[in-house]
């Protein structure tokens, strides 16, 4: 095959699209869910300390939804090989619209000494349930239709796709947000995404045809989790090590990004006449982190055709790992670069951009994750794969919320608040999971 021959990204962009119809079904529904859940996940944190929560409870909703991660994945293929592809679709799309209801009406639910964040946490088990499916289906569909060297690309068309929603979703979430102020804006977000789940699952239900497809047999339940696990390839065991320590990191501070950016920094900013408060400038922020997301995927994945899957990976744990630190110490007022003042907007801005850099070897990571699985058996690879790491990184953010709500300490000299504490020691663990990885780290051969 000559160059002019190879297919590009775009090419398995629009094979995706030619699948059968409840693969492109199960895409749309994929699209109205992601949306959703990036309207309101990131601002979670913010939504908890103005319903009463502290940073603790933030945390500890943070470990929640990692000990939902993990545990979620088997029961939903369980369920699907019980019940169905398309009813299982429409169960778990079904819960996740009750999830966002719960969501909605927190305070209205606060009854007696239940407070309203607890029903947060309620929510969270009926929100993340439609993810609980996607998850092995997705890697097995790419898994079983791209060529084993071109696997990053497949990857980074169907990431491409799911990841528009994630930039739409802050920009609307920002607007709302700015329009109404947080308290009511927010809710009016949730609204958004209650009305997506909802038209998603009723469309799914209505447009999904299962004859014939295999996606509830991806995950063969719980009796086999524990032969899936020993049967994990070798190639696998440095890769998830080191992404071990990285999402560890990331989850002791993921919760706590929107706290930092609108309660320590208190970035504002004026666009296009328009005065942003922190808390909308913050959807800003996320929508140019996936802005840069989607402009460096495809490329970077075209990339590793020459250069391997493990140098991508490698630069996608670094940036998860920098990025804490970088964000915790921006520098208050902006600085001076070259002689051009940067307004403080404006560096935090780079800084988000900058942790766009991350998601660019996503596509080369799951390529990694699935590449050396049995060619049916890329769901049940993935599933392991995931459940030990989900599993280990539970209480990552219930130990960031700790760290972040004490009074800090002084470090070599320097004197570190609580939340500079968190951020930095999240840096420190994911730069040792990214050292591990890049020292031990195997190519995938179809790459190497």
């Amino acid at each position: 095959m000559t160059e002019r021959d190879t297919p590009g990204a775009l090419t398995y962009f629009r094979q995706f699209f030619a699948l059968e119809r409840d693969v492109f079904v199960l895409s749309v529904a994929m699209f109205a869910f992601s949306l959703g859940f990036q309207m309101t996940g990131r601002y979670m944190g913010e939504y908890i300390v103005a319903l009463g929560g502290t940073s603790v409870v933030v945390g500890l909703y943070g470990s929640f939804g990692n000990l939902i991660g993990a545990v979620y994945p088997y029961p939903g293929g369980a369920i699907s090989d019980r019940i169905g592809s398309r009813t299982a679709l429409t169960v778990f799309g079904f819960a996740s619209a009750v999830g966002f209801a719960l969501w909605l009406f927190a305070e209205q639910l606060a009854v007696g000494p239940v407070p309203a964040w607890a029903w947060i946490f309620v929510g969270l088990v009926f929100a993340q349930a439609w993810k609980s499916f996607g998850l092995g289906a997705t890697f097995a569909i790419v898994k079983q239709s791209v060529p084993n060297d071109r696997l990053a690309t497949g990857f980074a068309s169907t990431e491409t796709f799911r990841r528009v929603a994630f930039l739409v979703g802050p920009l609307v979430a920002a607007g709302l947000v700015a329009a109404y102020g947080f308290d009511l804006g927010f809710r009016y977000v949730i609204g958004v995404a209650l009305a997506a789940a909802v038209v998603a699952t009723v469309a799914q239900h209505i447009l999904y045809e299962a004859e014939g497809d295999s996606f509830g047999k991806e995950f063969a339940g719980v009796a086999q989790i524990r032969e899936d696990l020993a049967s994990l390839p070798d190639p696998l065991r440095p890769l998830l090590v080191g992404d071990t320590l990285v999402r560890f990191a990331n989850g002791m501070v993921y919760v706590f990004a929107v706290l930092v950016v609108t309660r320590e920094l208190r970035t504002t900013a004026t666009i296009f006449g328009v005065f942003l408060a922190p808390e909308a400038l913050f959807g800003v922020f996320l929508a140019v982190e996936m802005a840069v997301a989607l402009l460096t995927m495809v490329p970077v994945a075209k990339l590793t055709q020459r250069s391997g899957l493990v140098p991508a990976v490698g630069l996608g744990f670094l940036v998860y790992s920098v990025f804490p630190v970088l964000l915790v110490n921006a520098p208050e007022g902006g600085l001076t670069v070259a002689g051009v003042a940067l307004s403080e907007a404006v560096v935090v801005g780079a800084i988000w951009a900058f942790s766009g850099l991350r998601f660019a070897g996503l596509p080369a990571h799951k390529a990694l994750i699935v590449g050396p699985a049995e060619k049916d058996a890329g769901g049940r690879v993935t599933g392991s794969y995931y459940l030990v790491r989900n599993a280990i990184t539970i209480p990552s953010a219930a130990v960031g919320g700790w760290l972040y709500s004490t009074g800090g300490l002084a470090l070599a000299g320097l004197a570190l608040s609580g939340p500079q504490l968190a951020f930095t020691l999240a840096t420190g663990v994911g730069l040792l999971g990214t050292a591990y990885f890049l020292l031990r780290g195997e190519e995938f051969e179809a790459y190497a």
